[in-house]
């Protein structure tokens, strides 16, 4: 197995509104970029800016198995073979609700979340614990 070192750096700063900006960087070709991702906390700062790096890989992850959605992969007999996935749901907003609970149940509640989900599928390994 080859070793690949990859490096990631994530900076938090306080700005003069008591919220906070984390500045990610990383060494990857396709993500080369430095990114800004602001947070009312350091830790909802780092979240985003992780989740953003998550999205960001499971783009690359997807896109890298070049598959075909339609296609069907058959035995010798004629029988389709059943793949094995990851299937990554990812769905983010903005509410606005009198409590905690009530964003819940207002999210809960609302078909967007099923409708606005970024979907992503990759084919793994049956014996890969995920």
């Amino acid at each position: 197995m080859s070793s690949i070192t990859e490096t990631i750096t994530i900076n938090v700063e306080a700005d003069e509104n008591e919220q906070y900006i984390c500045i990610l960087s990383s060494s990857i070709d396709e993500l080369r970029d430095e990114n800004h991702y602001c947070g009312q906390t350091r830790e909802h700062a780092i979240a985003i800016a992780l989740e953003q790096l998550a999205s960001k890989y499971r783009q690359i992850a997807e896109e890298g198995q070049n598959k075909d959605w339609l296609a069907v992969e058959r035995s010798e007999s004629g029988e389709a073979i059943q793949k094995h996935y990851h299937v990554i749901l990812h769905y983010e907003c903005l509410g606005r609700a009198e409590s905690k609970f009530e964003a819940m149940q207002d999210t809960l509640m609302g078909n967007t979340v099923v409708e606005n989900t970024k979907v992503t599928l990759i084919e793994i390994d049956a014996n890969l614990p995920v």
